[in-house]
């Protein structure tokens, strides 16, 4: 089993290499691809050392699977080219996930879509992924209408650059900056760029991705997405309005026994999920689940998730362990 890792010198990739070590992937040849300027450099994996080579090399080493994440514009053109060779592409950049001939898969949601014809697969935006692990058993047993998600994002999901700035500026460095404006003792409502509707280009993904990975136009769904001064996780405060009557019991039980979520719901003890618990872990951890007391058949709930694992490197990893248990690659 050829893999190559595309980005491997950035923060997702370097992400996905770790996830494929811990979860003994089974690679039997690794190739870290990442841009010109990176070639050469040397990663380790599993005790061994491997040179990073260029988009061609790869290709003509012919990896079955390739798990990128250098970008959108990367991935539009390079995906295809490795499709051309016979790899299946596992995506990370927004670059095909709405595009209708793509599937756009959390392995635990709608893995099920998944054929040995798909040969580009798109990897869901990390606020998306870790929402529709919770909402889909609440769909499937209640049918969901409406959500309203705000968002409290890492500053991991804007890169190492923003990382750099947010660390330089509780140390008083100056620096380069991610963000036109401070982002230490700050939250800035703007993720992504802005567009026509007044909305950002993340939040109109989590609609539109929900969507269709839930395979139902008919949700409603808003969105307001923030970044927060914070390292280990995204966040999310969701109100899911539903058509059926629910227990609150029931729900816990449900999202209990969903696979990747944990429950964390004992507020007499202070449990509830908070990014510093959730740094490092795959599981998607919900709590603060309530009852809407303002509105019928609506549902409070806090969910919370590793952005760089879950939100992206582990689902692709997880897809990927999805296409070598099925025989699709």
């Amino acid at each position: 089993m050829k893999i190559a890792v595309v980005g491997a010198t950035g923060l997702v990739g370097t992400k996905m290499l770790e996830v494929l070590e811990e979860r003994n992937f089974p690679v039997t040849e690794l190739i870290p691809v990442a841009s010109e300027k990176s070639v050469g450099q040397e990663i380790t994996f599993k005790g061994s050392t491997y040179k990073v080579v260029g988009m061609e090399e790869a290709i003509s080493r012919k990896p079955d699977i390739a798990l990128f994440s250098a970008g959108g514009s990367t991935s539009l053109q390079w995906a295809p080219e490795f499709a051309k060779a016979g790899t299946t592409v596992i995506d990370n950049s927004s670059a095909w996930r709405m595009d209708p001939g793509k599937k756009l898969v959390v392995p635990e949601v709608n893995a099920g879509v998944l054929t040995n014809e798909d040969k580009i697969i798109a990897n869901p935006n990390c606020s998306t992924i870790q929402m529709v692990l919770v909402l889909k058993p609440l769909h499937d047993a209640y049918k969901i209408r409406r959500v309203v998600v705000s968002t409290y994002q890492s500053v991991t999901g804007t890169g190492k650059k923003a990382v750099d700035q947010l660390m330089n500026e509780r140390q008083g460095v100056a620096g380069e900056r991610a963000y036109a404006y401070s982002i230490d003792m700050n939250l800035l409502p703007h993720i992504d760029v802005f567009l026509d509707n007044g909305y950002t280009k993340e939040e109109m993904k989590m609609v539109n991705e929900t969507r269709k990975i839930m395979g139902d136009d008919g949700i409603a769904l808003t969105a307001t997405a923030v970044r927060v001064p914070v390292m280990g996780g995204h966040s999310e405060s969701v109100n899911i309005e539903f058509e059926k009557d629910f227990d609150i019991n029931d729900v816990i039980s449900i999202l209990s026994h969903s696979p990747g979520v944990i429950v964390q719901n004992d507020v007499s003890k202070l449990e509830y999920p908070m990014p510093l618990n959730a740094h490092n872990r795959d599981e998607v951890f919900v709590g603060r689940i309530r009852r809407d007391e303002s509105n019928p058949r609506t549902l409070n709930c806090w969910i919370v998730s590793d952005n760089l694992r879950k939100g992206a490197a582990t689902n692709a990893v997880q897809i990927a362990e999805y296409l070598v248990e099925k025989k699709l690659v």
